[in-house]
This record gives C-alpha cells, structure tokens and sequence, in this order.
C-alpha cells in the first residue's frame, strides 16, 4: 500500500485545505491567509501551495476575488465519494456495469468495520464482495459491511427488511439496497481516497497482475447519527473514471 508519506504532496496538502475548509477552520463565506502566509502555516513550499489552490478552485471550493483574494464558496461541494449513488451507476457511461456476487457471507467484526461500523466483538454483520464488470472486462472490487440487525432494526429498519428480502443479491450491491430502502430518508456519507496497489488476491480477482496501481474508496454512510454501511472500492489502472467530487 502506499502510505500518506509517500502521496503526491500536493494531493495531501489539497486534501488538509479541503478538510480545514469542512471542519469550519475556512467557514463558507471566509477568505484565506495570503499564499505567503498559508504556505507558512501549512509548513510547505509556495509551488506545492499555488497548485493545490488552483485544483480547490478548479474542483469549486474556492474563488478568487479580485481585490480581496481567495474566499470559500458559500455552498462548497461534499468531499470524496460522498453522492448517495450505487457505484455500478456510477462508473458507467449509461448503462449500469454487471454485478457478480463473490461472496455473500455473515461475519464477525474486522478492524476495519469495528472502526467504522462501531461494531461489538462478537457481533453478526453480513458482507457482500461483488466484481462489477462491463463490456471492457472488471472494472471495480466492492467490499460492502451493514451494521448489526438489531442497529438496523433501529436506525433505519427498511434497509434491515430489504437486506432479508433482497432476491437478487446475487446481482446488485448493498449500497443499491440501501439506496432504494431509503426514499425519503435523509443519509449522509464520508469517505477516503487512497492510492495502492491491487496485491495478489485483488490482483487474482480483478484479472490483473499484483502489482497494479489502484485508487482504494472508503465509504461510510449514516442514517442519522448511526453507520448503517462501510464498504471498500478498489478500483485499477483503466477503470472507468469515478466523479470524486459531489454535491448530495
């Protein structure tokens, strides 16, 4: 995997401008420190900065005023894979890309979704890995957690009912029966972006060779206050390109 150490440093300084921007350290409205003086704060070069800038302004989080500088968008875009969507409507170009179920499981928690999912040992959370693929071969590896059914019961007890009675689940992701169980009801989303690599097993299910390079997409949704799903996105080298920049 690569390490934050070793990412581009302008992708890791646009994504600490893009954070303090959401915390509320730059509110909406808000205009930054002159570039000598956020190159300072930031601990970085005024290259690195200026370019990091054009991409928040490209990507619409910033404007530049004449006069005054660069200000915070009033409404700027969520960050990440933040737009409630299945990922096979995502990446396709028109229609949905395929889904293939690799596994459809109950498991106990992992790292991953204790973090994630706030999930107590011991605790049942079904999982679902699917290969979404299309005309051109695999295009993504998806890795979807729901919470515990007794959380669900509670949170978002549609979502709970569909899981059970989703007859199709050979053939469609867990966000798409999250996204059809929820009519109406307000979710909210955050996640990662991670440069990597596939590794052997990806690799092996992606039909690709170990070594090549991917964007690894963690997600996390609430309904409420509560994570209801946390999923993996792996996504190599050639896969159709996926908006990371959205408004819900």
């Amino acid at each position: 995997m690569v390490t934050g150490a070793r990412r581009r440093p302008v992708v890791v300084l646009y994504e600490r401008i893009a954070d303090a921007v959401h915390d509320g350290t730059y509110p909406p409205g808000s205009t930054l420190p002159s570039e000598p003086r956020l190159a300072a704060e930031l601990g970085v070069s005024r290259p690195a900065l200026r370019e990091a800038l054009l991409l928040l302004q490209e990507d619409g989080l910033l404007t530049v005023r004449r006069g005054v500088g660069r200000t915070v968008n009033d409404s700027p875009p969520q960050r990440g894979f933040e737009q409630l969507q299945p990922l096979e409507e995502q990446l396709s170009a028109g229609a949905p890309l395929r889904v293939r179920a690799l596994l459809r499981a109950v498991e106990e928690p992992t790292d991953f979704t204790t973090q994630h999912l706030l999930a107590p040992a011991r605790a049942e959370l079904r999982f679902w890995e699917s290969l979404l693929s299309g005309n051109d071969g695999a295009a993504a590896l998806s890795q979807e957690w729901a919470a515990p059914d007794d959380v669900l019961e509670q949170a978002h007890p549609e979502f709970a009912a569909a899981l059970r009675d989703a007859g199709r689940a050979d053939r469609t992701s867990m966000l798409a029966v999250l996204t059809g169980a929820s009519r109406g009801l307000p979710l909210t989303a955050r996640s990662g972006v991670t440069a990597t690599l596939l590794g052997q097993r990806r690799g092996a299910q992606l039909g690709r060779a170990a070594d090549t390079p991917a964007v690894l997409v963690t997600q996390v949704v609430r309904a409420g206050d509560v994570p209801v799903l946390a999923a993996k996105h792996m996504l190599p080298t050639g896969a159709p390109a996926l908006p990371v920049l959205q408004s819900t």
